[in-house]
């Protein structure tokens, strides 16, 4: 079928008012980006953060340039327990208390089973899965303290649909999704949600510098829509995840894709 148009990305509807925001990997023109722009959008108050500290200052001034407010930016690598700690520390100086930490980063890869070296498996699990795992423990412990607050990961279709040449980043993505199911049912009780978003694909600048010819264009053709998603039309359900409307939601994973699982 012929694409459908993108859609114009709707004005913000204050979802996140007075809300203190943290975002991983909030760097560039992808998810991250779109992402703390959406949260500015929705009234939170934000602490951007990301591996690469150009590109993270980069983003913070061009928030800036657009809504008068530079966010602070903290480089932090989502694999290092110190870098994570820090993070934690800085949001709590900046903001004085963190109501919704959005775990965004994440590395893919390709590659065959059988040619996938021991360090492009690891790379992509610890940044993926043991990150966001790290993420939690350290922030976690904060939010139960403050009796509230709200988790929203970002995992990926390939936690559920099978690939070729996607098998250390759909492990990854699955363990998120696993990781968000059992960390909900032990966060329940200190008044902590914690949920997920499942993205197809969500087309930006970075993408394309990655991935193999061709399989964006075959990867497109499968949606329903005949077109990848815009990376704010992922951010808006995480903010859906991270606003009261979702009070009642925990454990969820929720598929931003118009393709079936």
């Amino acid at each position: 079928m012929p694409a459908q148009p993108t859609p114009t990305e709707p004005p913000g509807r204050g979802l996140l008012d007075g809300k203190r925001v943290v975002i991983t990997a909030a760097a560039g023109t992808g998810i991250g980006g779109a992402l703390a722009r959406r949260c500015l959008l929705e009234g939170a108050e934000i602490v951007i953060s990301d591996a690469h500290e150009r590109r993270i200052g980069e983003t913070a001034d061009a928030l800036d340039e657009e809504f008068g407010v530079r966010p602070p930016a903290v480089v932090c690598n989502v694999t290092d327990d110190a870098d994570v700690r820090g993070l934690v520390v800085t949001a709590m100086g900046e903001m004085g208390g963190i109501d919704v930490w959005m775990n965004n980063a994440g590395l893919g890869g390709n590659g065959l089973v059988t040619e996938l070296t021991d360090e492009e498996w690891d790379k992509v699990i610890g940044v993926t899965l043991t990150g966001t795992f790290k993420c939690l423990r350290a922030v976690l412990p904060v939010m139960y303290e403050q009796g509230s607050g709200a988790v929203v990961n970002n995992a990926s279709v390939l936690g559920w649909r099978a690939q070729e040449r996607q098998s250390h980043y759909a492990a990854a993505k699955a363990g998120v999704m696993a990781l968000t199911r059992s960390a909900a049912m032990e966060a329940a009780e200190h008044g902590v949600r914690i949920n997920a978003v499942s993205p197809s694909l969500a087309m930006h600048a970075n993408l394309a510098k990655v991935t193999p010819p061709g399989l964006l264009e075959e990867l497109t053709a499968k949606e329903a829509f005949g077109r990848a998603a815009e990376p704010w039309e992922i951010a808006n359900v995480m903010v859906f995840l991270a606003s009261d409307l979702s009070s009642y939601m925990t454990g969820e994973v929720l598929a931003v894709s118009s393709q079936h699982p």
